[in-house]
């Protein structure tokens, strides 16, 4: 008999997506599963909507909480999850009726932990990339090189959560960190680091909704600075285990990002403080990323003059 997989969807506030979304799950062609609709504290017609769908398909467990974030509905989900490999989908996306059976096929045929796909951007009611020819369809990584690969130029796929089939003895000890955003980041690489391999499947059958709003694409605020917060965690992890090639990369992927939260706090937010704490926290990054080596003469130079003098860094970068 084939594994039962669960279905995870923290759901809050999305009534206009939700049929759409969970359509998707119940027609999977893969029909072993278990799909937990976490109701988190939603105040318009989600609640009762998992309910009616409860009604309709046995499959189909709704947890009602109260609202506590994106990460709290999520280690609700995983808390109370049967199944021996769990899944993620957003509420205001779907997926291709393929997505489960390709992705652990995967996971059994390659003897992975994870599976994960590639994801489209979507702002309808279809996908137009899911029956795409690829020349490669799948590859298989160690969990340390899916890390360092979230500094490729498509770093993205190995970010997020939810583009992913995972075996759930991967989230012994790991939660997604509560009362923050930018989760996927503070928690996808502990998750990498305990799979021995992961399969990257390249076909798109994950369907990215844009349209709507979210944090992380609304007015920039100062919860988007959760986002050093958790790649810093993430440099403190590597450091931890001395996985020093894995932290070249990432220092620079730190540093980067932080130099643009860093004006923006400083010049949307007008927020001082904030922007000083910035600063202090890359003065020392820096100096452990000098010590690390790896990266250039130019970028380390590039470096100092924004820690130097962050105006005339902009202007010479033309920003």
């Amino acid at each position: 008999m084939q594994d039962l997989i669960t279905l995870i969807v923290p759901i809050y506030m999305v009534e206009p997506y939700l049929d759409r979304c969970i359509t998707s799950l119940v027609t999977q062609t893969y029909k072993n599963l278990e799909i937990i609709l976490v109701d988190d504290g939603s105040k318009d017609n989600c609640p009762a909507l998992c309910d009616e769908w409860a009604k309709k398909d046995e499959r189909i467990r709704v947890i009602h909480r109260e609202n506590g974030g994106l990460s709290a509905a999520r280690n609700s989900g995983i808390d109370a999850a049967n199944g021996e490999y769990l899944a993620f989908v957003d509420s205001d996306d779907f997926v291709s009726e393929e997505f489960i059976e390709t992705l652990y096929q995967a996971c059994k045929q390659t003897g992975s932990q994870i599976a994960q796909c590639r994801y489209e951007y979507v702002d309808g009611d279809k996908m137009t990339k899911d029956k795409e020819e690829v020349t490669e369809p799948m590859e298989v990584y160690s969990g340390r090189e899916m890390i360092k690969g979230m500094s490729w130029r498509d770093g993205a796929y190995n970010v997020v959560a939810w583009n992913k089939l995972y075996h759930k003895s991967v989230f012994e000890g790991v939660r997604y960190p509560e009362g923050r955003i930018h989760e996927d980041e503070a928690t996808t690489h502990k998750l990498f680091y305990q799979a021995e391999q992961v399969a990257f499947v390249y076909r798109f059958l994950y369907g990215y909704y844009t349209g709507g709003t979210s944090i992380t694409r609304d007015k920039f605020s100062k919860k988007r600075l959760d986002w050093e917060w958790a790649v810093r965690n993430r440099l403190t992890f590597l450091k931890e285990r001395h996985e020093i090639e894995i932290l070249i990369p990432m220092y620079k992927i730190y540093m980067d990002g932080t130099i643009d939260l860093y004006y923006k706090t400083k010049e949307i937010l007008q927020d001082k403080e904030a922007a000083k704490e910035l600063m202090e926290r890359m003065k020392a990054t820096y100096k452990e990323l000098k010590k690390c080596g790896g990266t250039s003469l130019k970028t380390r130079i590039g470096y100092w003059i924004f820690l130097e003098n962050p105006m005339l860094y902009k202007k010479l970068l033309g920003k």
